[in-house]
């Protein structure tokens, strides 16, 4: 079973995604499993002190080094992985790390065990990007408030391409392709449109021709 440990100061976003459609599903028929871990319990003191002012000055706070290397270190210690190889890796989102991509999901797809640190505030301690993460992540070009939706992207992008999580293995797109898709009814007349500007679906979809519907699909593929 691949497992992913998402560390983060709102494990209830992550449990709430977690727990829905295809990636419960994917955890009841044990094809994955994915814990949140509260960063706040390995904080520092009586207030479980997650994050400090940054030296140099500047705005805003910056999470701390030793929690998160606690939490890291606790999740390698109580969940070791079963594989020599390819067992554990440690990612950090992160503006600066290397853009997120279906070719990256397949890659930590073979991961065994997967460790995500979520930042917050005004970033995390370099120290650890430099001496804790594997690698950095980023799922785009642009800034969010923290780690945990670049995580719940890469995390359904991932557990994709884990066997067990989807029904069929052709359901993912670079094996089917990518293509637009019609259903029932074959004509819609939406309110605000006259009886001639019907929205109907392509012809060549209910001709029953199967290699003129694969011709029709192949022109939208950017994968062929």
């Amino acid at each position: 079973m691949h497992t992913f440990h998402i560390i983060t100061l709102f494990p209830k976003i992550i449990d709430t995604y977690a727990n829905t459609s295809i990636l419960k599903r994917a955890q009841e028929n044990k094809s994955i499993s994915v814990i949140s871990h509260d960063l706040r319990i390995y904080g520092e003191g009586r207030h479980k002190k997650v994050d400090d002012t940054p030296y140099g000055g500047g705005p805003g706070m910056v999470m701390k080094v030793e929690p998160i290397y606690r939490a890291v270190e606790g999740i390698k210690k109580n969940y070791p992985s079963r594989k020599k190889r390819q067992g554990q890796r440690v990612v950090l989102f992160s503006t600066r790390g290397k853009q997120f991509t279906n070719k990256e999901a397949k890659r930590l797809s073979r991961y065994d065990q997967l460790i995500f640190i979520l930042g917050r505030y005004e970033g995390v301690d370099e120290r650890v990007a430099t001496h804790i993460a594997d690698e950095e992540l980023s799922v785009g070009p642009f800034v969010l408030s923290g780690g945990e939706l670049p995580s719940l992207i890469v995390l359904d992008a991932v557990a994709r391409y884990i066997p067990g999580v989807l029904g069929k293995e052709e359901s993912l797109e670079d094996i089917k392709g990518s293509y637009p898709v019609y259903t029932r009814p074959d004509e819609f007349a939406p309110h605000s449109a006259s009886k001639k500007k019907k929205w109907t679906v392509p012809s060549v979809l209910m001709s029953g021709d199967h290699k003129k519907i694969a011709a029709w699909r192949k022109k939208f593929d950017k994968n062929h």
